[in-house]
């Protein structure tokens, strides 16, 4: 579980990364392409925590 974890931190900063060389970007394409990638690393991100939650028992 706590690899599983550890993944979704790193989506989590990969996604906010890739934002910010979308936003400090001067070329459009670049721009874009930046934004494409955070939002597949947060869409990325959402599964794994689904999975995580998914995998916790029950209260």
């Amino acid at each position: 579980m706590q690899d599983m974890k550890a993944h979704l931190e790193k989506l989590r900063v990969e996604a906010e990364e890739c934002e910010l060389i979308g936003k400090l970007a001067t070329n459009t394409t670049k721009k874009q392409l930046f934004a494409k990638l955070a939002e597949h690393h947060r869409m990325l991100a959402h599964e794994v925590e689904r999975a995580i939650n998914a995998s916790q028992p029950k209260a």
